[in-house]
């Protein structure tokens, strides 16, 4: 099995996965009792999660230490720290951890965020898969998922969803 490098993110209409401050609340108005928006499923078939050192300290902030169970943990940050359970910090080449990643059997890897990871990822075409949900809220202004200068990447929609509450899952893998 050819193990995949897949984003799970949600984002404003107008593109912005946080506000200025990195208030995640406007996620919020879509909760809905019984609705996960597919997240248990996708989360099944992933083993490895790779995501920044703000989007960690954020979800450490919001009381979920082990997020992730038993999965795999690697954390980007330019500050070297120490290893905790199955939390690995790297402060590494991210194209040389994910290729290594990669060649490794096992299930799919989840980029949970944040944009500069992301970011990273996408300068250095190691995405496979997109799986954006569009929140129908317009920020005006915060962290953009897509901001800076990557190659040209051309995409093929294999799934598009409507929810209840108006959230839009858009799933997309390389062409």
């Amino acid at each position: 099995m050819n193990r995949k490098l897949c984003l799970f993110i949600a984002m404003s209409l107008d593109g912005y996965i946080a506000k200025p401050n990195g208030d995640i609340s406007f996620l919020d108005e879509m909760n809905q009792e019984g609705e996960d928006y597919g997240y248990k499923a996708y989360i099944e078939m992933v083993d490895t999660v790779l995501l920044g050192r703000k989007t960690y300290d954020k979800i450490l902030s919001m009381g979920m230490e082990n997020h992730y169970g038993e999965r795999d943990v690697y954390v980007i940050s330019r500050t070297p720290r120490k290893n905790s359970g199955n939390v690995t910090f790297y402060s590494g080449d991210i194209k040389k951890l994910v290729t290594a990643l990669k060649s490794k059997h096992g299930k799919n890897i989840y980029c949970d965020g944040g944009a500069e990871t992301i970011q990273q990822l996408l300068n250095a075409d190691l995405v496979d898969e997109m799986t954006i949900s569009i929140i129908p809220i317009l920020l005006g202004e915060g962290i953009r998922l897509f901001n800076g200068d990557y190659p040209e990447k051309k995409l093929q929609l294999v799934r598009c969803q409507k929810f209840e509450k108006g959230l839009v899952q858009l799933h997309y893998v390389r062409n």
